[in-house]
């Protein structure tokens, strides 16, 4: 008996001893909160965009919060009382033995509301064009990026879903987009851009490449030229903001701001009947024969609606009483929402000067 008394207090030791040096849980977070946090914050960064979306059909101010810092903050304390007594005079002897254990997860993270004058004008400034021309440079497809950013090029309009400006877009500028990718897919063009000290695009060039062309896209190239009123001679034109061009060796494009941008891709929201019929939102835009389904290009973007949680979305909200979504299934969807969301990180932010600098104990 008086051994396996012994053997339990040795054991009641070591196990103080263990406790007492796994103080040290820092480094193994890392790996697991990283990631967890990287999940958080690109999930919430989608439904803040979705719903920003949203509340433009229903005439709701759409506000940013940025996540400006996370800290977290781990601790681990343990305490172990233990006592012993032995009785010469009377039979028997006494243990005792006793431990607690605390641990804390306190995450610090910071909010920051997106305001003030620099971030209501990056909202509302037009893309600038070497920007556009920098995207589709980088492999972006042509047909995607000026169906979002541009208003019209050289003269001929895209889509418009403004309530006092709803209009179609003009055939020949879908039969545009439609010749520059397979253009851009044969890499019959090249783009310069111009960049300043501070690494910001200030001027682009659209060259159309002579050499190693085949006969079938060179011929191409040149109903680009014409149906732009391109010079047919010249294979290098300069891109500018605008609308019409200035002359035959001019790209002229009327970009739109993020603003409109996320008008036009909230015209394609399916908006409840009840909320239509109550005036809670802005109508479905009427464009007669719109020329999107006339040519077969189809919907921008699809954004779907429900009163039940859809089960399997990329992203989804609730906003008044209904679920907003974008089908996990619908890739076209989900590449045009992703492509938004990279035009916001192009945008300046307007964060503040200073982030609040916290002191937090290392133990």
């Amino acid at each position: 008996m008086v051994y396996r008394r012994r053997f339990n207090l040795i054991i009641a030791a070591q196990a103080i001893l263990w406790v007492s040096g796994c103080t040290n849980i820092g480094p193994g977070t890392i790996a697991r909160d990283r990631f967890d946090y990287v999940d958080a914050i690109s999930d919430s960064w989608k439904r803040q965009t979705l719903l920003n979306t949203v509340k433009m059909r229903y005439a709701d101010a759409p506000v940013f919060v940025d996540v400006s810092s996370i800290v977290n903050q781990y601790s681990l304390a343990a305490r172990v009382d233990g006592a012993l007594s032995w009785d010469a005079v009377l039979p028997g002897n006494s243990q005792m033995l006793a431990g607690s254990g605390i641990y804390a997860d306190r995450p610090t993270i910071t909010y920051q509301p997106l305001r003030g004058d620099k971030f209501t004008r990056s909202l509302m400034t037009p893309i600038p064009p070497a920007s556009v021309v920098s995207l589709i440079q980088s492999r972006w497809p042509v047909d995607m990026v000026l169906r979002i950013c541009a208003q019209s090029v050289n003269g001929m309009y895209n889509r418009m879903a403004g309530q006092l400006t709803a209009q179609p877009g003009d055939l020949d500028f879908y039969r545009l987009i439609d010749m520059l990718e397979r253009i851009q897919k044969s890499r019959a063009w090249s783009m310069r851009v111009e960049k300043n000290a501070a690494g910001k695009a200030t001027a682009a060039a659209v060259i159309f490449r002579q050499k190693g062309v085949e006969a079938e896209m060179a011929a191409e190239v040149d109903s680009v030229k014409k149906l732009l009123g391109l010079d047919a001679d010249e294979h290098e034109f300069e891109v500018v903001y605008g609308e019409p061009a200035a002359n035959d060796m001019e790209i002229a494009i009327l970009t739109r701001s993020m603003m409109e941008i996320l008008s036009e891709l909230a015209s394609y929201i399916d908006i409840p009947a009840s909320h239509l019929a109550e005036h809670r939102a802005t109508a479905d835009i009427a464009i007669e024969e719109d020329t999107e389904a006339a040519v077969g290009v189809g919907p921008l973007i699809r954004i779907r609606s429900s009163p039940q949680r859809p089960d399997d979305a990329f992203v989804a909200v609730k906003y008044r009483e209904h679920w907003f979504w974008i089908d996990d299934c619908d890739i076209k969807s989900k590449k045009v929402f992703s492509f938004l969301m990279f035009l916001f990180t192009l945008a300046e932010t307007g964060m503040p000067e200073q982030v609040p600098v916290l002191t937090i104990p290392t133990r």
